[in-house]
This record gives structure tokens, sequence and C-alpha cells, in this order.
């Protein structure tokens, strides 16, 4: 797991040689980024940081100067129960008041309802669980946004040690989730759409929104991590099978190339050789065509149907 940002309040900073006019010099020069007033991180620490640690870190140090704790919710919500997001907003976060709380602060967005008992407490910090804030974000946020959420809830929720997917138990929190949703007098269409698509078997983002383009498409039965046995007794997963096209499909997102951590003291050149003779594995097996696409392919729909058809793959008429 990454480590959550350093923070600084202005006393420690002071306590550590620095000076009042120096700390205001440095957020000037942009070397200290102020999450709050009195509270900061160092920009080189705020610019290697993943979106989600950011937004967690903005939790944080509100929580740390509030008189009375907030209760984190949708986006910052899920930052803070480590799911990854999609085009998420870094420069504030969200938290539930009662109805009566009045006003705005700067950098939050306040959104006012009952909480009943769906607060939790992680690292410190309240927030919604599990499945108040798939059924908030569900309701609020585009559907790719939402999309991810309630995938990366699905997966952390029903995915137990053996790795296999629990559908009982993701049919179950669908159902929570719905009714949770039902409280509310908006959004209670657009988060059953959501809720309808929903699969925690897509391990990222980056499949979500595959999901997403290829059902956009036109492709209705997209099979995902379909098992496919590998050399002495292995198993290799693959992110989708076009069951109407006989079609193997992989997202492929460049980070695994570069993250030291995914790389695990290997070369770069030693994961695409790894990568290659796994793909060369599974297409001899399985005797389908194998294609992949990244990022850049799934801005829209038109964009990755444009990069399947380069492969001779076309949605079902």
């Amino acid at each position: 797991m990454d480590p959550e940002l350093q923070m600084y309040r202005r006393d420690e900073l002071v306590a550590k040689g620095g000076s009042q006019r120096g700390i205001r010099s440095q957020v000037a020069a942009g070397d200290l980024v102020r999450l709050r007033p009195g509270v900061f991180v160092r920009w080189k620490d705020w610019k290697q940081a993943k979106p989600e640690k950011r937004i967690v870190a903005r939790a944080r140090a509100l929580a740390s100067v509030s008189a009375n704790r907030p209760v984190f919710s949708h986006e910052t919500a899920a930052a803070i129960h480590g799911l990854a997001l999609f085009r998420p907003g870094t420069d504030r976060v969200h938290t539930i008041v009662p109805v009566e709380r009045p006003g705005a602060a700067l950098g939050v967005i306040r959104h006012r309802g009952e909480l009943g008992h769906d607060i939790v407490e992680i690292d410190g910090m309240l927030c919604t669980n599990l499945a108040r804030t798939v059924a908030d974000t569900a309701r609020t946020m585009t559907f790719e946004q939402a999309v991810t959420i309630a995938d990366g809830a699905l997966r952390l929720e029903c995915v137990p040690g053996s790795g296999e997917y629990d559908l009982e138990r993701a049919a179950a929190f669908g159902r929570t989730a719905r009714e949770v949703a039902k409280r509310s007098a908006h959004g209670i269409a657009r988060a059953g759409r959501v809720l309808d698509f929903a699969d925690g078997r897509a391990q990222l983002p980056g499949e979500t929104i595959s999901r997403i383009r290829l059902r956009e498409l036109g492709f209705r039965r997209v099979a995902l991590q379909v098992l496919v046995p590998g050399p002495n007794g292995s198993a290799y997963y693959v992110d989708f099978e076009f069951e109407e096209t006989l079609t193997l499909a992989e997202f492929d997102g460049t980070i695994k190339y570069i993250d030291g951590k995914m790389l695990d003291g290997r070369t770069t050149a030693d994961v695409f050789d790894r990568e290659k003779q796994r793909e060369d594995w599974i297409r001899g097996r399985t005797q389908r065509r194998f294609v992949r696409w990244g990022w850049p392919h799934v801005t829209t729909a038109a964009v990755l149907g444009r990069r399947l058809a380069a492969f001779g793959i076309a949605p079902p008429r």
C-alpha cells in the first residue's frame, strides 16, 4: 500500500527553524502546498502522489483543524476506503452535514443528509460506509466515475482470500446499495443503472472504462477475468472474452512497466518478455485472436471501435 502523504503543521515548521515569512515564501515559490490554513505538504511529495492519496491528504488536513470531526462522503469516502477513482477532483473534499448545518467552507463540498448507522472510522477519519459511499456516488457522479467506484467496492467486498468472486455476496451488496440510494429523492434511476452494470471482477479503472466502451459499441456478452490454464499447472487470467466473436482482450495500462512496486525488482525488458511469453501461450492454447488496448484507446467508444476494427473485430449485429 502506498504511504500517506506527510503533512506539516505551521507550528512544526517553525519549530524546525522556519518562520512565518519563510513559510509564506515557500508557498509562493511552490515548494509547499497549502492543504488547509496552517497545514502543508512538500510539493515534491504532492507531485508524486496518486490522486487518491491527494484526496485523502486533504481530508486528513480538514479533520486535523476541525472543531467537530467531519464525516467524509462521496468521492472522498471512496478514496479513504482505498478505492481507485476515475478523473477525480483533487482540489476539494466531500462531507455530509446535518440538514440544519449552515454555510460553506473553502475546498469543501457539503452534502446535507441523515447518516444513521452509515458511518465507519478508517485510519482515524470518519466516512460513510462502503454501501452508502457507492449509493451516493452512483446517484451524483458521471456513469464512468460511479461505475469505477462501484466496481472497486464490489471487488473489495466480494473477492475473498481465495481470489474467487463471490456472486451471492455481490448481489447482496448491490441490494443494500440500492436500498440506501432510495432514501434520497434524487438520482435513484441513475444509481440503478450504475449498480446494474457494476462488476467487481474488473480489477482496475481501465478495465471498468473499457467495459463501458464495449457496451456502448454494442458488445453484450463480455466475460471478465477468463481463466486460461498456463504451463506447469499455472493459471492465466485474461481481462475480457468477447463470446460473440471468440476473441480475448486485455486492457494494458503502461504503469506496470514503470511502477517500481509492480516491477518487483525486474527490469522493464523482463516484464515485456514475460508478457510476450504469456500472450504467446494464451494464443497457442486457445487458438483465438488476442487484442490489447490502453488508455488512449478508451477515450470514446469510437476510438476503441477503430482499435478493434484494425484487428478485424466488429460488434455483433
